[in-house]
C-alpha cells in the first residue's frame, strides 16, 4: 500500500466502495486522514463495514466538515449531469478527486530522490495490453515494477514507493478527469477514437480528457503519441510545437522520420541518428495484428525513454505471454480456435480482432455503445455466423439483417455452444481451422459486472467443451 501524503488529520468523503474507494480509504487512513464511506448498494457497505470502516450518509451529512471527496471514477462528474455527490461537494467547496491524483500528490511530495519513474498509458483502445507489456519488459530487464491503475490493483494498493521503483499506470479517461497533477517521466497516448461520449458531454470533452496525460509534462519527460488517427496527429502536432518535453511519435503503419514504427510487421526505431531494425513482430505469438503493432511500437518507445536497451526492449517484446481477455486463445478443439477477446466493449476494439482472422462465427451483444457494431460493415463478409446476445440483440440484429448469418442466444453459454458446433462442422467439410471469437463490441454490463467476468464465463463455456471433445490443445 501507497500511504496518501497531504491529508494527515482531515477529513476526506470517499464515495464508491468497490476496488478503487476501499484501496483509497486504506490508503487515506495510512496516512493519517478521517474517512467517511458510502456507497448506494447496501452490499458494498456492508463488506466496508466488515472491514472497519466508518459509514457516513453521505445524503444527509454535513459536506461544510470535508476537505475533499475521493470520488470512484465509474461515478459522472459532468455528464450526462453530475453526480449528486459532485453537486453537494460543489455547493459546499469541497475539492473532488479521483485515486490517480492521491497518488500524484504523494508522489510530488516525496524528497526527489524518493520518487519513482511513472509510465502512464492511456487511449481508447490498447491500454491494457500496452501497459502489461512495458511492465513485462521492464521486470525482464530487472526493473522493480509495479502494474496497475486501471488494470488490476488499484494504484494505492500498489507496493509504497522507492526512488528505483518503475510504475506502470493504465489510466482511463475517467480517472483522467479527476487528476490534476500527475506528472508521468513517459506518458503513452495511444489512439483515440469515440467513447464514452455520454460521459464526457461528446467528443471535445473526451479528446480533452485523453489529453490530460500531457498535462504536466516538462524537460526531461517524454511523451510517446500514436499518429495513426486524427485526434492524436493533432495533439502531437501540438505538443512538439510547444517543444517542452521529448516526443516519440508511433505507428502501426507508416514509415516517419523520427519516430517508432511498423511496417509490414517489423518494427523499426527512427529515433536515432539512423533507422534501426528492432524486431520481426509478425513472429512475436501474442502481438498478433496491426492494433498490437501499434502497441509494442508504444511499449518499445516507453522503455527506451526508460533507458532499457534495444536488445532488453526486443527481447521483452518477443516474450511477452500476452493478456487475458485479450484476443486470448483459449483453446483449440477439433480444428476450431476458441478466442476470448470479452475486453473488445466497442466497435473499434472489436475490429481489431474481427481483421486479424479469415474466417469467424462471431459472438458479440451486451450494452452496445454509440453507433453500434455498422461501423464494422467492412468486415461482415468474415463472418460465417453472429451468435447475438444481450441487450444489443435487436438493434444488432437488423444491422446483419441480409448481410451476416445470425442467431439470437439466450446466454453467452448457449451462444459458445452454438458457435462451436457450426464452426466445428465447417473445420470439418474443408480441413481448414475455423475461429469462434467472443468479441462483443459491448459493454458487459446488463449480464455481468465486468468485461472479465464476461471472459470468465466464454472460459468456462469452453471448459465444459473440453470435457466433451477429442483432439484438443489448450492454450
Amino acid at each position: 500500500m501507497i500511504p496518501v501524503i497531504g491529508f494527515e488529520g482531515k477529513s476526506v468523503a470517499v464515495f464508491g466502495l468497490g476496488r478503487t474507494g476501499l484501496t483509497a480509504a486504506r490508503a487515506l487512513m495510512a496516512g493519517g486522514a478521517r474517512v467517511a464511506l458510502w456507497d448506494e448498494k447496501p452490499a458494498a457497505r456492508e463488506a466496508a463495514k466488515g472491514e472497519g470502516f466508518e459509514l457516513v450518509d453521505l445524503t444527509r451529512a454535513d459536506w461544510s466538515q470535508f476537505d475533499a471527496l475521493m470520488q470512484s471514477p465509474g461515478v459522472p462528474l459532468t455528464h450526462p449531469r453530475p453526480h449528486w455527490t459532485v453537486e453537494k461537494a460543489r455547493a459546499a467547496g469541497v475539492e473532488i478527486l479521483g485515486d490517480i491524483e492521491l497518488f500524484a500528490r504523494t508522489v510530488n511530495a516525496a524528497p526527489e530522490h524518493k520518487r519513482p519513474k511513472i509510465v502512464a498509458i492511456t487511449g481508447t483502445n490498447g491500454k491494457s495490453t500496452t501497459t502489461a507489456l512495458i511492465g513485462h519488459i521492464c521486470a525482464m530487464a530487472g526493473k522493480d515494477t509495479r502494474i496497475g491503475g486501471n488494470i488490476g490493483l488499484g494504484v494505492l494498493g500498489l507496493e509504497d514507493m522507492h526512488g528505483g521503483a518503475v510504475y506502470v499506470l493504465e489510466v482511463s479517461s475517467y480517472q483522467l478527469d479527476l487528476t490534476s497533477s500527475l506528472k508521468p517521466t513517459v506518458s503513452v497516448l495511444l489512439n483515440i477514437t469515440p467513447d464514452h461520449l455520454d460521459r464526457h458531454g461528446g467528443m471535445d470533452g473526451y479528446v480533452a480528457a485523453k489529453r490530460r496525460i500531457l498535462l504536466n509534462q516538462g524537460k526531461g519527460d517524454t511523451a510517446v503519441v500514436g499518429v495513426d488517427d486524427a485526434w492524436c496527429q493533432r495533439i502531437c502536432t501540438e505538443i512538439t510545437a510547444a517543444n517542452r518535453r521529448t516526443i516519440r511519435p508511433i505507428s502501426a503503419g507508416r514509415s516517419m522520420g523520427r519516430g517508432v514504427y511498423v511496417l509490414q510487421g517489423v518494427l523499426y526505431d527512427g529515433t536515432g541518428d539512423r533507422v534501426v531494425e528492432v524486431a520481426d513482430l509478425t513472429l512475436a505469438r501474442s502481438l498478433p495484428g496491426r492494433h498490437n503493432w501499434q502497441n509494442a511500437a508504444a511499449a518499445y518507445a516507453a522503455v527506451r525513454a526508460l533507458g532499457l536497451s534495444q536488445d532488453d526492449a526486443a527481447q521483452g517484446l518477443m516474450s511477452f505471454p500476452g493478456l487475458a481477455h485479450r484476443m486470448e486463445t483459449v483453446a483449440i478443439i477439433g480444428g476450431v480456435r476458441l478466442v476470448n477477446d470479452s475486453k473488445a466493449t466497442n466497435a473499434d476494439a472489436a475490429r481489431q480482432a474481427l481483421s486479424s482472422y479469415p474466417r469467424i462465427h462471431w459472438i458479440l451483444g451486451g450494452v452496445p455503445k454509440s453507433g453500434g457494431i455498422e461501423p464494422l460493415s467492412d468486415l461482415f463478409d468474415k463472418v460465417a455466423k453472429a451468435y447475438l446476445i444481450g441487450e444489443a440483440t435487436e438493434a444488432f440484429a437488423k444491422t446483419l439483417d441480409g448481410k451476416v448469418a445470425y442467431v439470437c442466444c439466450d446466454t453467452l453459454a448457449d451462444a459458445t455452444a452454438a458457435a462451436f458446433v457450426d464452426a466445428a462442422a465447417e473445420a470439418i467439410n474443408d480441413q481448414s481451422e475455423r475461429v469462434v471469437l467472443l468479441s462483443p463490441a459491448c459493454a458487459s454490463f446488463d449480464q455481468f459486472p465486468d468485461f472479465e467476468a464476461r471472459g470468465d464465463a466464454f472460459r468456462q463455456a469452453v471448459q465444459g467443451l473440453l470435457a466433451l471433445a477429442p483432439n484438443t490443445a489448450v492454450a
